[in-house]
């Protein structure tokens, strides 16, 4: 059963998203357990990508009310899942009664480390939709410590190994995801200690608050957490531009980069300018306010930083034709296609978007729910079109003898077109946005000569600001010749 999930979990997150990247295993130890600790941006899917992505066994613990939930709840248990009693859940219980039960659950997912098994805790305890962290609970601390009070003495140390969630569009079908293992957290010596069984209970939790502040510090710079959404898009700005203009700088072409190199650019920009809001506040203020202009205008002209350098590719790589049969496939060709398919999908796209705002408490657990009950769904109907299709034609066949006898074709045809139509309604919008968007930038660059010259200045002078205030620091990540962003070389160490 658990195989059988593991490979459903697998199909399920390939079809939601376009890509899912995954760096960092070199970080995973061979042998020995641990905890993998994360932010918790989106829902269901951030224990699934871990569950699926990461190369050992990993149990988790999950509130006890979700075992009640039919299939869910059989999913849990399944996978060895092991219900977490919070005092807040236990309202009813005496004070006993829950420290008892929690006590247990921690015990049990203790014993799994021991026994070389890593477990995924998300220690702010919510899932949210925040750029930044929520308050982290001592959870984390509480189960470190207890795993290494019941290990053998010549057992491994279990270590703490931070994960980096990164979303490009975290509620939208087909997008992008890079799910990233960082090397464990070296804890300082107060810290990486066995504490004794009746160790006093100030003692104890001033060592639970110092690791859990540890945890947050090192997570904060693995999610690369800003403040408000507004300075994590001048930063994603700050990112494509420095990229535009270094090709442009290079002669070079730059394809779309990868969720990786995009996070490594980001963390970049991310580590300059903590470190510079320090040293240089009123610089950095300035610089944000001269980006957020350029943006601005970028996002007036509904054009990309590369786009001021070289008109639009006319011929789209998707299809690698020419922009002329693009655009008859696109304008006269898919939407027959779709009409057949949104008869059949409209129904269950209803049921799922009624669903969905029926069951989902907080926007973040949108994709959860649409990826679980999307995956239930949308086959019934495709299946019950195909049978209602098949049915049909012998009707008709019956009624009109020089009609072919093809129950089956029928009804497979159907099923194949039910199918094609969703996905190509998935991928139409922004396909002919696409297309529209080729044509517009590339008159837009006829009407508007001046205004994409000056902007082109811009982007250069903020590429030369950025770069100097940027200068000296020790930044993740190096600049290769293209432009692009590399993985950061550490040097040996000397013999």
């Amino acid at each position: 059963m658990r195989d059988l999930i593991v490979k459903l979990v697998h199909l399920l997150l390939r079809l939601f998203f376009r890509r899912v990247e995954i760096t960092g295993l070199e970080h995973v130890p061979e042998h020995g357990g641990g905890i993998l600790v994360s932010w918790h941006p989106n829902g269901m899917i951030d224990p699934a990508l871990i569950f699926e992505t990461f190369p050992r066994d990993v149990v988790f613990g999950a509130r006890h009310g979700l075992f009640k939930i039919p299939v869910l709840g059989a999913i849990l248990r399944a996978t060895d899942t092991v219900p977490i009693y919070r005092a807040q859940d236990m309202k009813g219980t005496s004070e006993k009664a829950r420290d008892e039960a929690n006590q247990k659950s921690l015990d049990a997912l203790s014993d799994a480390i021991v026994e070389g098994k890593f477990s995924a805790l998300f220690p702010e305890g919510v899932s949210h939709d925040a750029p930044h962290l929520m308050e982290l609970k001592t959870g984390v601390a509480r189960f470190y410590y207890r795993a290494r009070q019941r290990k053998a003495p010549d057992d491994p140390e279990p270590v703490v190994i931070p994960v980096g969630l990164h979303y490009d569009e975290k509620r939208i079908f087909r997008s992008n995801v890079l799910v990233a293992f960082h090397a464990p957290i070296e804890l300082p010596g107060e810290l990486a200690i066995t504490p004794p069984e009746d160790e006093e209970r100030e003692a104890r939790r001033e060592r639970y608050r110092a690791f859990t502040d540890e945890v947050e510090r090192v997570l904060r710079e693995t999610v690369h957490c800003t403040e408000t959404w507004e300075v994590h898009h001048l930063m994603h700005r700050a990112r494509k531009l420095l990229r535009a203009e270094r090709a442009a700088q290079a002669g070079s072409h730059l394809e779309a980069p990868t969720m990786e190199e995009r996070t490594r650019a980001f963390a970049r920009i991310w580590a300059g300018y903590y470190a510079r809001l320090e040293t240089h506040p009123e610089e950095v203020e300035a610089l944000k306010a001269r980006i957020a202009e350029y943006d601005a205008d970028m996002r007036a002209l509904e054009i990309q930083d590369h786009e001021l350098d070289q008109p639009p590719n006319i011929v789209n790589v998707w299809l690698g034709i020419l922009l002329g049969l693009q655009a008859i496939l696109v304008y006269l060709f898919f939407p027959p296609i779709m009409l057949v398919g949104s008869i059949v999908n409209l129904p269950p796209a209803g049921l799922l978007w009624l669903l969905t705002k029926w069951a989902s408490k907080t926007e973040k657990d949108e994709a959860s729910i649409k990826v679980l009950a999307g995956a239930v769904l949308f086959p019934l109907f495709w299946l019950a079109a195909a049978i209602l299709a098949g049915w049909g034609h012998s009707v008709l066949h019956e009624m009109y003898p020089s009609i072919p006898d093809t129950f089956i074709t029928a009804g497979v045809v159907t099923f194949l077109l039910a199918l094609a139509g969703g996905a190509i309604s998935l991928r139409y919008l922004r396909l002919a946005r696409e297309t529209a968007r080729a044509i517009r930038v590339r008159l837009t660059r006829e009407r508007r000569r001046l205004t994409i010259a000056r902007l082109r200045v811009d982007r250069s002078e903020l590429f030369e600001a950025l770069t100097a205030i940027g200068a000296g620091l020790d930044l993740p990540g190096q600049v290769m010749p293209d432009g692009t962003i590399g993985p950061t070389i550490v040097p040996p160490e000397p013999v």
